[in-house]
């Protein structure tokens, strides 16, 4: 099956109009029109080959939110009109103990990412959300609850799980203090997320220009990092910080701020870390780590818990040709908080 897409043709190109070749059903794959796709500062860095592994060309998006189409003979959870999703990964071995207990994002043979991976069967190259239509693996297809608005959605797929995983791992609820450091697609889905499950949450930042976003969000206060003696008060003051600063940062300053046992997870900055001390690791038996997505189980979850409970990013709708301009504010930090594509642009930008 043929439909359109936007692709990065080459590291230093735009991302331009590009025919995507979908493969044929599968007894077990479902077909869907892609209605909404999120853009993720992931897009920006694969289209661009920042960290060195990109393949072209290149179809971004994981966060895809859409409607089925079609499915295959052995399809068992979906029909067709269900409203579905897809995000970060569309295959994994589903036979290694990290998939049997649902950590397929941490299959020991690797996940097969929606975009830039390679299909377990085939080899060829998967194209992700920036397209009319998308066909994946069942499993890894995702159920938009009644009530979830779907041209909010698709960024919870990301941002959202990315969040939620690190919290619910590190048994984030009522009685829980969280910081979250950065308040930009991901920071503010830490925020909206712990506030959620019952934490009391305070926003990170080096400036006190934050602060009425910060509470507008639900965040309970706003610590300013560069102020030294706030900052001292509130040593010992966390039991978790959720770091979704997604550039090189020293994380020295705020360890002292963990209570003892207490954890900095990181999940912005995929890459080199400015050198830190182990001070204050050792002093309080504080733990530095990092946390990947989550697994197919835990997104359901998620999209469940935010339907409850009305829990949704920030977004702003943009069409399919405004995608460059769009990149370039996200290297500015030039939106609050996700931009989401609405899909029934790409015919008429790929018309224009």
């Amino acid at each position: 099956m043929k439909t359109i897409g936007y692709a990065a043709l080459s590291a230093t190109t735009p991302l331009a109009p590009f025919t995507v070749e979908r493969r044929e059903l599968r007894p077990n794959d479902v077909a869907m029109e892609v209605l909404y796709c999120g853009v993720c500062h992931s897009d920006l860095h694969t289209a661009r080959n920042d960290w060195g592994w990109s393949t072209y060309p290149s179809v971004p998006g994981h966060e895809i939110v859409g409607r089925v189409t079609a499915v295959g003979s052995e399809v068992k959870r979906y029909k067709v009109g269900d409203s579905v999703a897809v995000g970060c990964m569309v295959d994994s071995c589903q036979r290694c103990d990290q998939c049997q207990k649902g950590d397929e994002q941490l299959c020991r043979q690797g996940n097969t990412q929606t975009y830039n991976g390679k299909d377990r069967i085939t080899g060829e190259p998967t194209f992700g959300g920036y397209s009319k239509h998308l066909v994946a693996r069942e499993e890894f297809v995702l159920r938009v609850p009644e009530g979830l608005d779907p041209a909010r959605t698709g960024p919870l797929l990301c941002a959202g799980i990315t969040t939620y995983s690190p919290l619910r791992h590190w048994k984030v609820g009522p009685g829980t203090r969280v910081g979250v450091l950065g308040l930009g697609g991901l920071g503010h889905m830490a925020v909206k997320l712990a506030v959620g499950l019952g934490a009391d949450v305070t926003v990170l930042s080096r400036t006190p220009d934050k602060q009425a976003d910060a509470l507008a969000l639900g965040a309970h206060r706003l610590l300013v990092s560069s102020d030294k003696d706030a900052m001292k008060k509130a040593k010992g003051s966390f039991d978790v910080i959720i770091d979704t600063v997604p550039v090189k940062h020293d994380v020295t300053p705020y360890m002292p701020l963990l209570d003892i046992d207490g954890t900095l997870v990181i999940v912005g900055q995929l890459g080199p870390l400015a050198e830190t001390s182990s001070m204050p690791l050792v002093s309080g038996r504080r733990r530095i780590t990092g946390s990947l997505i989550g697994g197919i189980a835990e997104t359901q979850e998620l999209l469940d818990f935010c339907a409850a409970r009305n829990i949704l990013p920030d977004c702003e709708m943009i069409r399919m040709d405004q995608i460059n301009e769009a990149f370039e504010r996200m290297e500015k930090s030039d939106v609050r908080y996700r931009f989401v594509i609405d899909m029934a642009s790409l015919s008429q930008a790929n018309a224009d």
